[in-house]
């Protein structure tokens, strides 16, 4: 299965955006599911993961309180919602499947199916 980041775009500091990840090949509904991004010169940031059910779910401190990711099983969809935007929030945004239940959910080495991400820009 290949995972799929959409959303992204052009959004003023404060605004919102709500990104999406789907996948081709198969179904991401049976898969711990995480939101990294990655601005230029610095290395991919963790931002959120969410379980198979939704039901638990970890963020980094720096986007904690402003963003949310949830799932929709039935559509096969992940979503990251980004609320009060900063400037800093610029960076490609991608989405990644957990390659089994024991690894680090915070550690990009253990997710793979990264695919494309998508842009967000957040302009001042």
């Amino acid at each position: 299965v290949q995972l799929q980041a959409s959303g992204g775009g052009l959004v003023q500091v404060g605004g919102s955006l709500r990104l999406s990840c789907t996948a081709s090949g198969g179904t991401l509904s049976n898969y711990h599911i995480g939101w990294f991004r990655q601005a230029p010169r610095k290395e991919r940031e963790f931002l959120a993961g969410i379980g198979r059910r939704g039901a638990s779910t970890s963020y980094s401190g720096s986007v904690r309180d402003r963003f949310t990711v949830s799932r929709d099983n039935a559509k096969s969809t992940v979503y990251l919602q980004m609320n009060s935007l900063k400037p800093e929030d610029t960076a490609v945004y991608y989405c990644a499947k957990k390659k089994d239940a024991g690894g680090d959910n915070y550690d990009a080495r253990s997710y793979d199916s990264w695919g494309q991400g998508t842009l967000v820009t957040v302009s001042s």
